[in-house]
């Protein structure tokens, strides 16, 4: 069953958006046409620790099928998930987690993200985890 109905945005909604359409068709176009250049963009939206020069590395030739993005470039997923958002969404919601049955649920904030993410961390120390290990 397939609805074609097509659902208007209010102003208000649209006014707050982080996209419009024509900012969309943009974006889709230069991926398309320049993914390199697209994807090179879309990676200064986080914060690196060693900014990237590699934007991907890509073979589809056996033996060697690899796809490699941003492959130079370093940097600290928590830094990037939790804590560049304390400073002005510390109360917010980051995760939304839901078990198995449906009233077992539970939001956690960033802050409290933070806090969980720093007691496991000391954790880890503590077992003689150091920086670089995997």
């Amino acid at each position: 069953m397939s609805d074609d109905s097509l659902i208007l945005i209010n102003d208000a909604f649209s006014h707050h958006a982080h996209i419009n359409q024509e900012k969309y068709n943009e974006d889709y176009h230069l991926s398309i046409n320049d993914n390199e250049a697209f994807w090179a963009e879309k990676g200064k939206i986080i914060d690196w620790i060693t900014p990237y020069k590699i934007v991907k590395n890509v073979s589809y030739k056996k033996p060697d099928i690899h796809i490699r993005w941003y492959e130079d470039g370093t940097l600290n997923v928590s830094a990037n998930c939790i804590d560049r958002h304390l400073l002005t969404r510390a109360n917010q919601t980051a995760i939304i987690w839901e078990g198995d049955n449906p009233s077992d649920s539970k939001k956690i904030t960033y802050q409290e993200l933070y806090h969980h993410v720093c007691r496991f961390a000391n954790i880890l120390k503590n077992m003689g985890v150091k920086k670089g290990d995997r």
